[in-house]
């Protein structure tokens, strides 16, 4: 009788890319530069905060982005053109999530810039990009208004890997039925010790006070390698 062997392939491929992730982030850390990796949803405004982001501080960091989609170009032109900083464009080929391998090759074409800070904007799903290690310092999300305060009691794993959440378009507050203390307490659920700053790209309302933290973030980690309290 043959005998059949069953092979545990998602266990391969998380181990593959956890070791990739590591080797990946330590030879960032000697290169001085500090990886973020920004998930969330569709349409929560990850690049409108980005670029306001950016705008605050590029006038004392070298900054560049990457920017993750299943097709187009469409927000690494925005980001380029609305802040003037490096930004790279990764196609994914129809995959939901970016790995260590992918976030390596976009790094590869940013060695000119030797930037002190590289946003990477993954994938817009709250699932897929929360599986996969990508050699970040940092991960980060962002959860908008209209989404709804529950967002983390059913996607846990996002926000519990998460050293910074901000909720986005608190301006927009009025009109859903949205409960700012209730998300934090929700986040805070998933996670106890990340830090929570709602904003509002639009308005700039915290925008600077998330600047600061990045600001301390970038140079905890050019001193000693640590970018936030619960980082990679």
């Amino acid at each position: 009788m043959e005998k059949v062997r069953t092979i545990l392939l998602q266990q391969s491929v998380f181990a593959d890319n956890d070791l990739e992730a590591g080797l990946l982030r330590q030879r960032l850390r000697e290169q001085g530069t500090y990886l973020v990796n920004v998930m969330s949803s569709p349409g929560a405004g990850k690049t409108t905060a980005l670029i306001a982001l950016i705008r605050r501080l590029q006038e004392k960091y070298r900054v560049a982005v990457m920017e993750a989609d299943i097709d187009s170009d469409v927000d690494a032109v925005r980001v380029a053109q609305k802040t003037g900083c490096t930004s790279i464009q990764l196609h994914t080929g129809g995959m939901c999530h970016l790995d260590a391998g992918m976030t390596a090759q976009g790094l590869n074409e940013l060695a000119q810039v030797k930037p002190d800070i590289v946003f990477l904007e993954n994938v817009g799903n709250l699932v897929c990009p929360a599986e996969f290690d990508t050699g970040a310092h940092l991960d980060m999300t962002i959860l908008s208004v209209p989404e709804g305060d529950d967002k983390p009691l059913k996607y846990p794993l996002v926000y519990e890997k998460c050293g910074l959440v901000l909720i986005s378009k608190i301006d927009a507050a009025p009109y859903f039925p949205f409960d700012t203390e209730t998300c934090i307490r929700n986040i805070r659920m998933r996670n106890p010790i990340s830090t929570v700053i709602p904003i509002s790209a639009k308005t700039g309302e915290n925008m600077e006070q998330v600047a600061r933290w990045f600001e301390e973030a970038i140079e905890r980690f050019k001193a000693n390698g640590s970018g936030s309290p619960v980082d990679c």
